[in-house]
């Protein structure tokens, strides 16, 4: 399925710029940008402050993919925790009648 990449301007650091990202993209950094209660603008401002190298599509793309990452790693994690106290439980018996 082929998503169509959605050109949008948006202020950054107090400059206008354009960004290029498919709209599967657009609509998961409003939410995370919601979520973290600031704007659409901070949120890519810092994401293009701290970016190594490539464009600020591609840095926006991996800010994303990684944070979607980490949280089904955390989901992993508390599931295999939950596993294990589970199976490492030991049942109390009931006391002896004297």
């Amino acid at each position: 399925m082929k998503t169509p990449v959605v050109k949008r301007s948006i202020v950054v650091a107090r400059r206008n710029t354009s960004v290029n990202l498919e709209e599967a993209f657009w609509t998961a950094l409003k939410e995370i940008a919601r979520a973290r209660e600031t704007t659409l603008s901070d949120l890519v401002a810092a994401i293009d402050s701290e970016r190594q190298y490539g464009n600020l599509s591609s840095a926006i793309r991996v800010f994303v993919l990684s944070l979607y990452r980490d949280q089904i790693a955390e989901l992993e994690k508390r599931r295999r925790t939950r596993e294990m106290l589970t199976n490492a439980a030991v049942p109390i018996a009931p006391k002896e009648a004297h």
